[in-house]
């Protein structure tokens, strides 16, 4: 069964990788990895993390989506870029790699609305507002709890919804949350979080967020971070990940919930950054191992397919623009 990654970090290892003086990132350190575990594409995103404020965010993104272009540009055999409904079908043919190009946290454009233009005539086609930061926009899971989006971020959540971009919740508090939802008129995606009612962190959605983020026509991405899984290390289990889907498949229904990732143990070189993600889980080649466990809990292979990635693409069908 082929998956649809509905979130990997690969622009920002593409990055990290090429300021080494390395190319060719996806093929040589990826691919293999993606083949193994069916994983046909995704939202490859590129964000700034907590070191990056030590830098200048708008060059340090500018770097990095530099790469990115640089990385398409020298491996076409590689992608199909999502750009146009029609496109994830084309994808799914050609068995090209499928992939939607995402901004995790909008911080580096600060207050211009114009950087979307940008992201956009590059060919992006999805942005969460914030990480865990707050920045000029909206305020994320790691921000003050009592501010929410701004007047700015509103415009922008409506901006992206006309230039038909996918808005992502995932990293945004609670207030803002329920901000971009009163602000989007398109579906609302939440692209690697998981239950609260499983696992209390505040990466994660409460069961109201989730039934919201279904209203909308959206879906959930359930995150095989082992910290979002499970607080008992003894749980962090691809049976207590599969427990996520099968919470909010009961809470919302079949279509509104995907597979979101988030494999982390690339960004790493030593052995506790590499133990990022659940027993039985640890990086992308053991994929296979979410649908089998799908199988043994009596789910119906057309309902699999749509956690594994029709309801992903059905979602940015209906958000993009012909």
């Amino acid at each position: 069964m082929k998956i649809f990654d509905g979130h990997a970090d690969i622009w920002f290892d593409v990055a990290s990788k090429r300021k080494k003086g390395l190319e060719n990132i996806v093929k040589s350190y990826h691919y293999d990895r993606f083949n193994a575990g069916k994983i046909m594409g995704g939202i490859f995103v590129a964000y700034l993390d907590d070191e990056s404020v030590v830098v200048d965010d708008e060059k340090e993104m500018m770097f990095m989506v530099n790469s990115a272009m640089h990385e398409l540009r020298e491996n076409q055999d590689l992608f199909n870029i999502i750009k146009n409904q029609g496109d994830f079908n084309r994808g799914l043919v050609s068995e090209k790699m499928n992939v939607l190009m995402g901004i995790e946290g909008l911080r580096a454009i600060k207050e211009n609305l114009d950087w979307l233009d940008t992201f956009y005539a590059l060919g992006f086609r999805h942005a969460s507002l914030t990480w865990n930061e707050q920045n000029a926009l909206a305020t994320g899971a790691r921000g003050d709890e009592n501010r929410g989006i701004t007047p700015l971020g509103i415009e922008a959540v409506k901006k992206l919804n006309r230039l038909g971009m996918v808005v992502d919740v995932s990293h945004a508090n609670e207030k803002s949350f329920w901000g971009i939802y009163e602000a989007s008129s398109k579906p609302i995606i939440a692209s690697h979080s998981n239950a609260r009612s499983l696992c209390d962190h505040v990466r994660n959605l409460r069961d109201e967020q989730i039934r919201a983020i279904a209203e909308t026509g959206g879906l959930v991405g359930a995150v095989a971070f082992k910290g979002f899984v499970s607080a008992n290390k003894e749980e962090q289990t691809l049976s207590k990940y599969v427990d996520h889907i099968d919470h909010m498949v009961d809470l919302v229904g079949v279509k509104h919930v995907g597979i979101g990732f988030d494999f982390c143990e690339y960004l790493h070189d030593d052995r506790d950054g590499r133990d990022m993600n659940p027993l039985g889980l640890e990086d992308a080649s053991k994929a296979q191992d979410v649908i089998s466990e799908l199988r043994k809990r009596g789910y119906k292979e057309e309902d699999i397919r749509k956690i594994a990635y029709e309801n992903f693409m059905r979602v940015i069908e209906n958000t993009l623009i012909k």
